[in-house]
């Protein structure tokens, strides 16, 4: 049976994800070494491969701490709720999430670009799963006229895309925008008017309620 881990053992490996996450996210897995982790960490080296024996190690942990989070907003879609208010709550935690983890988003992007060589089992497997499990739900709203007739895979990967950019395209978004502009305060109101538009069933008007979600 494994020891549960001591305060400082806990906090330990916390500082090291957290230095290892500024590194990867800024330097790539290629790029990013043991030594950078630990000199962000203020750990030494072989203090660092106590608690993880490889940079994989550490990236691995990483990644699948990431998913859980990532993942978490599109878990909270109810088939059972309002499908207009249910998808963009999805779309407005999906944008917090890119304001305020932005290096996870980044690392996360890394990880897609270089193919997927450690995550591929996953987006395989439980992240399909679950956009197939919330596609069905988004094609039965839609089979019941309540949204319009969209592909719903097509429509998460629309919602992933125009909120992950945000975080992934930071330096972009406010080098255009300018000091003067807040992209996420800015984003939430475009997207709000955007998939609401995007939404209805046609022949129908969007109502007052739905656009001030």
């Amino acid at each position: 049976m494994t020891k549960p881990r001591t305060r400082i053992q806990a906090r330990n490996s916390t500082t090291i994800l957290d230095a290892a996450l500024d590194v990867f996210s800024q330097q790539g897995f290629r790029g990013a070494t043991l030594d950078q982790i630990a000199d962000v960490a203020g750990l030494s080296k072989p203090n660092l491969l106590y608690y993880f024996p490889s940079k994989e190690a550490v990236h691995t942990a990483l990644l699948n701490q990431l998913l859980r989070t990532w993942l978490d907003p599109l878990r909270a879609m109810d088939p059972e709720g309002d499908p207009v208010a249910e998808i963009m709550a999805y779309v407005h935690r999906k944008l917090e999430l890119s304001r305020d983890f932005p290096r996870e988003s980044r690392l996360f992007a890394n990880e897609m670009l270089q193919g997927a060589p450690r995550m591929r089992d996953v987006i395989e497997g439980d992240l399909k799963t679950l956009v197939d499990e919330k596609a069905a739900v988004l094609q039965a709203w839609m089979d019941q006229g309540r949204i319009a007739k969209l592909p719903p895979v097509h429509l998460i990967f629309s919602i992933w895309a125009m909120t992950q950019h945000y975080a992934d395209f930071d330096v972009q978004v406010r080098a255009v925008l300018g000091p003067d502009h807040d992209p996420f305060t800015e984003a939430g109101e475009f997207l709000q008017t955007l998939f609401t538009k995007l939404l209805v069933p046609s022949g129908v008007t969007p109502s007052r309620d739905a656009a001030a979600l």
